[in-house]
């Protein structure tokens, strides 16, 4: 008898593209709660199954179309030497801040990550997750080169500039700019860095 897995080839490769490619231009065009399972199957030419096979759920279909390569990729690790060059870096390379990422995309999935536990908790374990340990990372070596103050919060210091990012971004309809990632960090997240906490 032919096992069932010789039958059912894996989706990878060329396909695969075409069918986060067709997801995303569906969460482009109807947004996340009016995107299907089978609409994503008649767009890309494949069959539910051959979906299913690949992506468990529809939140880990998008969630992986959002975070590929072409699309937005976890930024580099990267070590200048300095807490401001590293947070530059990060934030204005490719997969930072600053990249130019359709803004219909990302608003079609927060106004749906607070309803959909399933997309929220793709989102934390594939999109969220690597950026964090990464700007974990960074805070660390920078409070190992003492640029830190004693005591300083690093995971309140971590969300300081993405949140400003984020904020202007959609709620200003500014898009991302590096001398605005610039100012951040010089203005606001460096010297939070070095403030000592009177109590």
């Amino acid at each position: 008898m032919v096992s069932d897995e010789r039958v059912r080839p894996r989706v990878e490769g060329e396909r695969e593209e075409e069918i986060l490619t067709a997801a995303l231009t569906l969460l482009s065009d109807v947004g996340y709660d009016r995107l299907t399972m089978d609409a994503v199957a008649a767009a890309s030419h494949a069959s539910k199954a051959t979906l299913y096979r690949r992506w468990s759920t529809k939140a880990d279909l998008v969630v992986e179309a959002v975070s590929r390569r072409s699309c937005m990729p976890s930024p580099d690790d990267v070590d200048t030497g300095s807490l401001r060059g590293d947070l530059l870096a990060m934030s204005c390379g490719v997969g930072g801040l600053t990249d130019r990422v359709p803004m219909a995309v990302m608003s079609s999935l927060v106004t749906a990550l607070h309803r959909e536990p399933d997309l929220m908790e793709a989102f934390h374990r594939r999109f969220l997750a690597p950026r964090l340990e990464l700007t974990h990372r960074l805070f660390a070596r920078a409070a190992a080169r003492g640029e830190l103050a004693e005591g300083a919060d690093t995971e309140l210091l971590a969300t300081v500039l993405p949140a400003m990012v984020i904020h202007r971004t959609f709620i200003f309809g500014v898009p991302p700019e590096r001398d605005y990632v610039e100012r951040v960090v010089d203005e606001v997240v460096l010297p939070a860095c070095r403030a000592e906490t009177v109590r």
